[in-house]
């Protein structure tokens, strides 16, 4: 450490040489919200000096905006069905050099050996991977996820510099009533001055001051502008989410002005990998923002200044002296296009490309991870969704491109004493298998999807991970979920008792070693199959799909125990009375 400041204090006091010296930018000084000149000084990673500097490299910027690397605040990194070695080379050309993750998908699986995987693989790449632990793995008490995670077992990870707190406590009324187990996990983060983040889907300003009188200071749910204000209100950080599914931008900007726009930031939560190469990660974000009417210069702040100063890394977020060397080269503020990035004073990316190969894992990946598929075969007989007091029945709706779903009491054909979906009515079956330990099915009802015949099934179903699945008739239902069972997880469309295709994730039916570009690959073979069976392209299938299971989100959601109303916190069943 002496060497190392000794040598950067000796750059910055000109005595000697930089290691990089940057002519002829224009800095984006995130503190001000101006544009700066002067040769920006770089020495063992770190920025040490703008002025007039020598360097024993030298760059020309060319005219060219330097700005600083952007900062995911918050993202589940298995979404994007890579582990964090193949995901730093997707999102690094999209100028994003640090991520707050959370691994609660994998840790939901597999437990501790889960965000130890996360962790170690993290390791390979140069972009900076920090994580909040998770805090609800279940996500909700009742849930029968891969694993079940207490304070105790948490506790040793906070020895690793880059764990920053605990993730989102989304059980809010295990928070309500002050459970023994969360009160564990809340005191462990406060104890260790860890910070805390919040999940409040749904929730009012009465839930609000729960959340703050825990110390939770940040929320990605909100969606609406008067949700944003009571959260900031009260002193909470408002997470701007642009996701994959959830896209909640344009309706938040109304919330930020002058005097409350520090108390924001940008996240994408959940994002597939094809919507993260071609569309972005936040810096997608910050050009929507831009687009909207947004200052450029705030946009920028709010993904970078605000980002940092929100989860305490000092060394982040700005061009200037004491600041890891983490800048990109932008030759437009208005579409921020992005020509190069540099990850702690070395070219990480060019012209939309990686220009580093993450270092590759010697060892094997454990069997918890790579066996996570336990359930037994399901067979039609198994999908049955009786019908005895008539045709109306709960139906899940789903709201393209939000989380949130609707709860519809409504009329449904029924055939021989049970449910059947209905093309016409746009109601198909949805299926949820317990996959850990083969415990059982959720059966319910699903609109909206608009499937004109076939079925798909996914290993992604938020956050306990079961095989998920819905579909047009029975068969195509048992081949899709077969299909997963012998793939070890992963998607598959399915029609005619056909599988049209399939993307294997062997990594906790999450995740895969593949390189992104065979990943991107096979979604594209899974859009076209999911063509074939009637979606229409206006929202991710998939995606949607994967948020159905999750009961934390309202209205009506199902897990492998059944229908679930989030609103009442209470099991229902599907034929309504």
């Amino acid at each position: 450490m002496h060497s190392t400041l000794q040598k950067q204090i000796a750059a910055a006091a000109k005595q000697t040489k930089a290691d990089l010296v940057i002519k002829n930018g224009k800095i984006v000084n995130v503190f001000t919200r101006e544009i700066i000149e002067g040769d920006l000084s770089i020495a063992e990673g770190m920025i040490v000096g703008i002025g007039r500097y020598e360097g024993k490299q030298t760059i020309d910027a060319e005219g060219r905006y330097v700005c600083p690397g952007l900062i995911d605040g918050h993202v589940h990194i298995e979404s994007s069905m890579v582990p964090p070695s193949e995901f730093a080379r997707v999102v690094l050309p999209h100028g994003v050099t640090t991520v707050i993750a959370d691994p609660h998908e994998i840790a939901n699986v597999a437990g501790v050996c889960g965000i130890q995987f996360m962790l170690d693989d993290a390791k390979r790449t140069p972009l900076d991977v920090y994580m909040m632990l998770p805090s609800c793995v279940p996500a909700a008490s009742f849930e029968r996820a891969g694993a079940v995670l207490s304070a105790a077992e948490l506790a040793p990870f906070f020895n690793d510099e880059r764990v920053l707190g605990l993730a989102e406590v989304m059980d809010y009324p295990s928070l309500r009533e002050q459970h023994p187990s969360m009160l564990d996990k809340l005191a462990l983060a406060a104890n260790a001055n860890r910070l805390i983040d919040g999940h409040l889907a749904g929730l009012d300003a009465d839930a609000v001051n729960v959340y703050r009188s825990a110390r939770i200071h940040t929320d990605h749910e909100c969606v609406t502008p008067d949700e944003a204000l009571e959260r900031v209100r009260r002193g909470m950080y408002v997470l701007i989410r642009q996701g994959s599914v959830a896209k909640d931008l344009k309706k938040l900007l109304p919330a930020i002005h002058e005097h409350n726009a520090r108390r924001f930031l940008f996240c994408t939560d959940d994002k597939h990998l094809d919507d993260l190469w071609f569309e972005g990660s936040v810096d997608h974000n910050v050009r929507l923002a831009i687009q909207a009417g947004l200052d450029p210069l705030l946009a920028i702040q709010m993904a970078t200044l605000n980002a940092a100063e929100c989860y305490r890394l000092p060394t982040k977020g700005a061009v200037a002296p004491g600041y890891d060397a983490d800048f990109l080269f932008v030759e437009d503020l208005e579409t921020l296009k992005i020509s190069h990035v540099f990850k702690s004073g070395k070219q990480a990316a060019e012209q939309g490309q990686a220009t580093f190969r993450s270092e590759r894992s010697a060892c094997g990946i454990e069997p918890t991870l790579r066996q996570s598929i336990r359930c037994q075969p399901v067979t039609e007989a198994d999908l049955c969704i009786p019908m005895r007091k008539g045709n109306k029945a709960h139906v899940i709706e789903i709201i393209p491109n939000h989380l949130h779903t609707n709860h519809l009491v409504t009329e449904v054909d029924v055939r021989d004493g049970a449910f059947s979906p209905s093309v016409e009515r746009d109601l198909l079956k949805l299926v949820v298998v317990e996959r850990h330990r083969g415990l059982g099915i959720g059966l319910g009802i699903v609109r909206g999807f608009g499937f004109k015949t076939g079925a798909i099934a996914a290993s992604i179903a938020h956050d306990s991970h079961h095989i998920i699945a819905a579909g047009i008739n029975d068969h195509d239902l048992v081949v899709a979920i077969e299909q997963l069972r012998r793939q070890h997880g992963g998607l598959a469309v399915v029609k005619d008792g056909t599988v049209l295709a399939s993307l294997p994730l062997e990594i906790g039916g999450l995740m895969t070693r593949k390189d992104y570009t065979e990943v991107l690959s096979g979604l594209k073979q899974i859009d076209k199959a999911l063509k074939a069976i009637g979606a229409n392209g206006s929202f991710n299938p998939f995606i949607t799909l994967s948020f159905l299971a999750l009961p934390v989100i309202p209205e009506l959601k199902l897990t492998d125990q059944g229908l679930f109303d989030v609103n009442k916190w209470e099991f229902i069943p599907v034929e309504a009375v």
